[in-house]
């Protein structure tokens, strides 16, 4: 209902606007039947799923109505007024995912609102139906936002009325991630065309306890405008900037409608990244400081079996942790230890206990962790899974081999530090933010589909050895600061300036391995790296083979 209400004012304010133009010889005392007010209630239409809010609407379009009808009074000097009431506007009360619009509203120009935001692990028994009765012949959906449902209704509407407008007010994880290929090859097939968009802003609820939420608002058709709007937001509390561009795609980018697919491996010619460890211990195999000691004190032939222990939680914020590494270890030697056989018999018990087959299986090798992917040799690159949207680069790390990643990160297993360059930098930092899901508002880096379908560029030796040094210098610069936290050297406030500048010629060594032109900002970095994706992957499957086109790099002993 406020929808329809701040609509029908700012009509009705426009529209008064142009009465003064029209009637700008002075003469402002007219005869109130020589003004042609057009705009009227009647116009209007809504569903509302709540009885008492669709009675509430139908008053306030009125007492709207009598507001506007005022203004025009105060201007022309002659009282306007539309009594008796014998306009009104159209409220259904429903549910406007089960009504036909077209029954209801058989030819609007223009549809908008603000739908239901609800995630696919909030949504009630009927809201699934909702899903499945609009998404019929659709795949994946059900892990889509509740609010996508009024873009594929819409969509249909539109279908019989191709000159109809549509926007809508909508959670922003309609436009990241996996969502994006679920959503958005539906509605691309069936014509939608992106006519402007705001990028992600927060929108603070009026009402007590409601949290703040980042949305986007999306206008769309099924024909084609000539110009189109993006408004971007510097953070999500700023004001918006207007950009005027030919194309809007998915991600909402000034770019051709890319879809990027969940893909299992690489499109370049890259080291894979795989996830951390996994120990499903029942936390048998982890231990504290504090743990870490009072073993050593009892067993100190443990000492050599104890690795440090980093998930992202440990590694953002400089907590310690340890971890039980028994890989290669001699039947005799455990036995030798009854502090960490009885762990061993915890996990055993734990493992046996549970209801996953494979679970179970592994409580035959109850000493290791269930899956290990650590690297034996070298430096692998530790990327967490879940980052603040706060900080301007996600922390990465270059790390030895020794230290023990968890399935809170990714890893690159035996990498170089020309990769870590590349992946710190802010060209991928662009693409990640483009195309990365979301947990809550935080940036949710998957290996399927960050990482897989970046596109790498190919540089000169000279190149590589730049980006290879100035990666090197970020890590120095992070090493001047040995009692901050990476959440310290990364918060946006308190960064220190020489890893900031270590930083920017980080940047500008990536910048100038994709193009020689300046980049003005991350849009035109994500535009180009866009256009490189279509190039690369230009007859590749969706989650098949690495491009050919690349020249096999050759490996670097880079150290940090």
């Amino acid at each position: 209902g406020n929808f329809l209400v701040i609509a029908y004012r700012e009509l009705r304010l426009l529209e008064l606007d142009i009465l003064k133009l029209l009637y700008s010889d002075g003469n402002r005392s007219l005869d109130i039947g020589e003004l042609n007010v057009l705009c009227d209630v009647d116009q209007f239409y809504g569903i509302e799923q709540e009885e008492f809010p669709a009675q509430i609407a139908q008053t306030a379009l009125w007492l709207m109505d009598h507001q506007m009808n005022l203004l025009v009074s105060e201007y022309f000097g002659t009282y306007y007024q539309r009594l008796p009431l014998k306009k009104a506007a159209t409220i259904v009360h429903g549910n406007a995912l089960r009504l036909d619009w077209r029954t209801i509203c058989p030819h609007a120009d223009f549809i908008l609102g603000n739908p239901p935001f609800v995630g696919k692990t909030y949504r009630s028994a009927e809201q699934n139906t909702d899903m499945d009765l609009i998404f019929k012949g659709v795949t994946n959906y059900r892990s889509l936002d509740y609010v996508t449902c009024w873009y594929r209704q819409a969509t249909a509407y539109m279908r019989a009325t191709p000159h109809t407008r549509c926007a809508f007010v909508s959670t922003n994880s309609i436009t990241q991630g996996e969502q994006v290929s679920a959503l958005w090859p539906d509605l691309l097939a069936h014509g939608v065309i992106i006519h402007f968009a705001h990028r992600t802003f927060q929108w603070t609820s009026e009402a007590s306890g409601k949290a703040a939420v980042h949305c986007v608002i999306i206008g769309f058709g099924l024909h084609n405008i000539e110009i189109k709007r993006l408004f971007d937001y510097a953070t999500p509390k700023s004001e918006p900037s207007e950009k005027i561009v030919t194309q809007i795609n998915p991600y909402l980018i000034p770019a051709s409608p890319v879809i990027i697919e969940t893909r299992s491996q690489p499109i370049c010619d890259v080291s894979p990244m795989v996830h951390g460890n996994i120990p499903v211990d029942g936390g048998n195999l982890l231990l504290s400081s504090a743990e870490k000691e009072e073993l050593l004190a009892k067993e100190p032939q443990a000492a050599p079996w104890i690795r440090p222990l980093l998930g992202s939680e440990e590694f953002i914020n400089g907590k310690e942790r340890w971890c039980l590494w028994l890989v290669g270890i001699e039947p005799q030697e455990l036995r030798a230890m009854p502090e960490v056989m009885k762990r061993i018999t915890a996990v055993k018990t734990m493992r046996e206990s549970s209801i996953k087959t494979a679970t179970v299986e592994r409580a035959a090798t109850s000493f290791l962790f269930a899956e290990n992917r650590q690297p034996q040799t070298g430096h692998y690159i530790l990327v967490p899974r879940v980052s603040s949207e706060r900080r301007p680069y996600i922390p990465m790390g270059f790390i030895d081999s020794s230290v023990i990643s968890t399935d809170a990160n990714q890893m690159i297993p035996n990498a170089t530090m020309y990769e870590f360059g590349i992946l710190e930098s802010a060209m991928h930092m662009a693409w990640m933010r483009a195309v990365a899901g979301r947990l809550e508002s935080r940036y949710r880096y998957s290996a399927t589909i960050v990482y897989n379908n970046f596109p790498w560029p190919t540089p000169t030796t000279k190149q590589r050895e730049l980006i290879t040094t100035a990666a090197q210098r970020v890590l120095d610069a992070r090493s001047q600061h040995p009692g901050a936290t990476l959440a310290d050297l990364y918060d946006p406030i308190t960064m220190p300036l020489d890893l900031q500048q270590a930083h920017r010629k980080l940047d500008l060594a990536v910048d100038t391995a994709y193009s020689n032109q300046k980049f003005t900002g991350d849009s035109d970095r994500v535009a180009l790296l866009f256009a490189l994706y279509q190039k690369i992957t230009q007859g590749l499957l969706p989650s098949t083979a690495k491009t050919k086109t690349r020249a096999k790099r050759t490996p670097k002993k880079d150290t940090q």
